[in-house]
């Protein structure tokens, strides 16, 4: 796994979630999901790290079990040295005001019959932080910060524009001063014509608050745009882990390369020279004997069927989960 460097604010160590299958009366398991199959990872504290990959293959799971909105099957996770997983349900709601998440469908995860000034400030109140008067100050100076305007507090989520909605999440998971925010494909519902103004709106908030971000997303060029290091994601695994710059130009395990030809490209003749992937679905109850990637990968060989390949070290600080790591044929 990638080894620690000091500074880091999370550190995951062989971090698994299995969902059992059951079936009959009594159910009994008869198989498991593989959602998150072993992560390791680090992130450390004022970078944004990246995490991209197909639909469905854990990275939402990944960033609930980080939070431990979901309990994990095994591993440990660490959160600015503090092993996340003993604390007790009081310490654990102590250090929830340091980490928070910003949801993808900004509309779904608003309380529709709570006006937003409530609910931007409604952690305040469990946590039981300042006087109504410095909570409703709280208030604006966060509306102010995100761009809504404060005399709008009494309103409802509907009568909100998309884009606005969005904002209300982010001041919201900003209300406890956080250090660790989950960004949750944070623009994936919203128009083309607002993305650009939430991505750099996060941005600056990330300056100006000295925020941990780990931005998960399936638009590459976004990830790009945004992030310090980036995480491809596959089936539960991560397949390849490096600098921004160095994963967009020099990728070296087949899955991103192909995630990067996948890109549109506004040249017709480009298009045509694209690898796709076989139609066949990536199977999340597999044979973990071998490669999660063998039965779609284009540059399969023999050892892959029979040994899952590590996570390794093929350049500095560029780690790749592939026996033909950098090989194109």
């Amino acid at each position: 796994m990638p080894k620690s460097q000091g500074g880091e604010l999370i550190v995951l160590c062989g971090v698994r979630k299995h969902y059992p299958i059951t079936r009959g009366l009594v159910r009994r398991e008869v198989g498991r999901i593989r959602a998150v199959d072993g992560v390791d990872l680090t992130i450390r504290k004022g970078e944004t790290l990246g995490l991209v990959g197909e639909s469905g293959c854990g990275k939402s799971t990944l960033g609930r079990v980080i939070l431990r909105l979901e309990e994990p099957t095994e591993g440990e996770i660490y959160f600015d040295g503090h092993g996340m997983l003993s604390l007790s349900d009081r310490e654990m709601h102590l250090l929830r005001r340091r980490m928070q998440i910003i949801f993808q469908d900004p509309y779904s995860s608003l309380n529709p019959r709570q006006a937003i000034g409530r609910t931007i400030t409604e952690g305040l109140v469990i946590h039981g932080i300042g006087t109504r008067s410095e909570r409703a100050e709280r208030l604006s100076y966060l509306m102010e910060v995100v761009g809504l305007r404060p005399e709008h507090a009494g309103r409802y989520p509907h009568e909100f524009s998309g884009g606005q909605r969005q904002r209300v999440c982010i001041a919201r998971a900003l209300a406890l001063n956080p250090d660790f925010v989950i960004c949750d494909e944070p623009l994936s519902a919203l128009d083309v014509s607002i993305q650009a103004q939430v991505l750099n709106l996060l941005q600056d908030l990330q300056d100006r608050f000295s925020l941990t971000y780990l931005f998960i997303s399936h638009d590459l060029s976004v990830v790009r745009h945004i992030s310090d290091r980036v995480a491809v994601m596959y089936l539960g695994n991560i397949v390849e882990l490096a600098p921004k710059r160095e994963l967009f130009d020099n990728p070296l395990h087949p899955y991103t390369r192909t995630l990067l030809q996948a890109v549109p490209q506004p040249d017709p003749t480009l298009d045509r020279k694209r690898r796709h992937l076989p139609d066949a679905s990536p199977d999340p109850q597999r044979d973990e004997r071998s490669c999660s990637f063998r039965p779609r990968c284009p540059q399969a060989a023999p050892e892959c069927r029979n040994e899952p390949p590590p996570l390794v070290e093929h350049a500095p600080r560029h780690w790749v989960r592939c026996h033909r790591a950098g090989r194109t044929g």
